[in-house]
């Protein structure tokens, strides 16, 4: 199982980036999925996650301007993020427990996109 994230980028404050991130191979079924980051010098972070049934759970810091949802049909999950500020510049990375059709319960990472936010 991998996870491919597509989206990052350099922003001006204020502006907007949408993150994606798409998980294939020996997938049965896909648990908590969800949007970490890590900004140089600090430690990983939990921005946000999403459970099969769609509940969500924000980091206070990014609650009212990031959203994240998810295409169960796709094995997908998107984060929006607006009204970027510099302090969010970091490296975005998601994260799936995903069942695989051995029934193995595994937590998936993948290899992270930068989020560069500067005027």
């Amino acid at each position: 199982v991998q996870l491919v994230e597509s989206g990052g980028g350099l922003v001006h404050p204020g502006g907007s980036l949408r993150l994606s991130c798409a998980a294939s191979g020996s997938i049965f079924s896909i648990n908590d999925m969800g949007w970490y980051r890590q900004a140089p010098g600090k430690e990983r972070e939990l921005v946000a996650t999403i459970a099969r049934g769609a509940s969500t759970n924000y980091a206070d810091s990014v609650k009212g301007r990031f959203a994240i949802s998810r295409d169960n049909a796709k094995n997908t999950v998107y984060l929006q993020m607006n009204s970027l500020k510099p302090d969010d510049t970091a490296v975005y990375s998601c994260n799936a427990k995903v069942r695989t059709y051995t029934l193995t319960l595994v937590e998936v990472w993948g290899q992270g996109t930068l989020v560069t936010v500067s005027s």
